[in-house]
């Protein structure tokens, strides 16, 4: 884990930190929500938003209204890799009736900034070009070439966003070596007083399948053993009912180990009893149980047109996600757990990544985050979800989650993504920009 000393003072601008909050206000105001929606207003806004600052972009389209914005910022070195800094336009819907104000209003509330997109992920677009304007007009050059990426589609897993520009566009991310993006870089309260930051360098594969049982349709008063409504429900029932073995891989034994040594604890990450074990770290155990093994959960069912039809049909949809390094014994499971009349197919399958915790970038952002919050402690992560990294991995991209964003300790970050009332704290926000200044400066 990086040691490095703090970087010298650097500070955001007052403008930039004051101007983020209306950035973000203005990106969640547009309706992004995918599939209902597309994200070319949006995009468009952001092209003029850089267009203020005098930095130039590119607009692409990969289908009708499907927008993606990239653009360069040249740095004070241009022998070294490029960084790219990406962020996705879109959301996933909201019903306005659930929320206790509306979803795309950007209204501020308390100290926070509520709406659709607050925290997956416009806060971080806001970020990302608040610190870009102030970069442009101050004249100030990063470290290195910085790429921005504004992207759409990722949401529904990239298709009109990074995987068609990787592999339709890739001479837009040429000289990038690195990445930093959604999944990471965010405080996750230890105790009263201090934080981790988990920044991300792995992340979990993703295996969305839908299941289909085939059997001989009927009456419904009459007995039927080849019911494929049956023998589906069976199978997500297994499916549902199990649980995958725990594999640490090398981030997630990382901070556990940080989190036992802030605490004070002895921790034997190889003992026949990990529950036990893991509990001598109270709720930082619940935290990362999503991490500790390969999942599955029945999500979708469809079957049948009428009460007394037994259809000969049914089908199911089914959220995989394995760690790396195991892929194949999440579908070696799945398989195992169906019955024979059920079969398989993928709906999106895509890659597990990981990558090392060292180098300069990676010293960058733990001296960052420590410059802002001095009781913050950078380890790495393992995103359980994934991001439009796994696209610019395709690039020989070495990959991170990071968005520098410090929460109150009595905000539950987690329940707010794709949930109801979903919103950033201000102050987050400035957080945000004083760290990402700091980061380009030293990356």
């Amino acid at each position: 884990m990086s040691t490095t000393p703090l970087p010298a003072p650097v500070r955001a601008s007052e403008e930039a930190q004051r101007e983020v909050v209306d950035l973000c206000a203005e990106l969640i105001r547009f309706d992004t929500s995918n599939p209902t929606s597309d994200e070319r207003a949006c995009a468009d806004w952001v092209v003029a938003r850089l267009a203020e600052a005098g930095i130039a972009s590119e607009l692409v389209e990969s289908a009708p209204g499907r927008a993606n914005v990239v653009a360069r910022i040249p740095g004070t070195d241009p022998a070294r890799g490029a960084l790219l800094v990406h962020g996705h336009l879109d959301v996933v819907p909201a019903d306005a009736a659930e929320w206790r104000v509306p979803p795309f209003s950007g209204e501020i509330h308390d100290g926070y900034l509520w709406g659709r997109g607050a925290i997956d992920m416009k806060d971080t677009v806001a970020v990302m070009l608040a610190t870009a304007r102030h970069f442009a007009r101050t004249g100030t050059r990063p470290a290195r070439e910085i790429v921005l990426a504004f992207l759409a589609d990722e949401e529904a897993g990239g298709r009109f966003g990074a995987h068609w520009l990787v592999e339709h566009r890739p001479e837009l991310f040429a000289g990038v070596t690195e990445a930093i993006g959604e999944g990471g870089g965010f405080s996750y309260a230890l105790d009263d007083t201090r934080r981790l930051y988990p920044i991300e360098n792995a992340q979990r594969g993703m295996a969305w399948m839908e299941l289909t049982a085939a059997g001989r349709a009927g009456h419904g008063s009459s007995p039927n053993d080849e019911n494929a409504v049956t023998d589906l429900a069976e199978s997500l029932t297994r499916i549902g009912r199990h649980t995958f073995p725990v594999r640490l891989i090398e981030p997630v034994r990382a901070l556990l180990a940080e989190a036992a040594r802030l605490h004070g604890v002895d921790l034997d990450l190889d003992a026949e009893d990990l529950d036990a074990e893991l509990a001598k770290l109270g709720h930082v155990a619940d935290f990362m149980q999503v991490v500790l093994r390969n999942s599955a959960n029945p999500t979708m069912f469809t079957a049948g047109y009428q009460t007394n039809v037994i259809p000969g049909r049914a089908t199911a949809r089914v959220d995989g996600r394995f760690l790396p390094g195991h892929e194949q014994e999440l579908i070696d499971t799945i398989d195992a757990l169906l019955l024979p009349s059920v079969s398989r197919e993928w709906v999106n399958h895509d890659i597990a990544m990981e990558t090392s915790f060292d180098g300069p970038l990676v010293d960058a952002m733990c001296a960052a985050v420590r410059a802002e919050d001095p009781d913050g402690h950078p380890v790495p992560y393992c995103n359980p979800g994934g991001t439009d990294a796994k696209a610019f991995t395709k690039l020989d991209i070495r990959c991170f989650g990071f968005k520098g964003l410090k929460l109150p300790h009595d905000l539950d970050y987690g329940r707010l993504f794709h949930g109801v009332d979903e919103r950033v704290p201000l102050e987050g926000l400035r957080f945000g920009v004083r760290v990402m200044t700091r980061l380009w400066q030293e990356c």
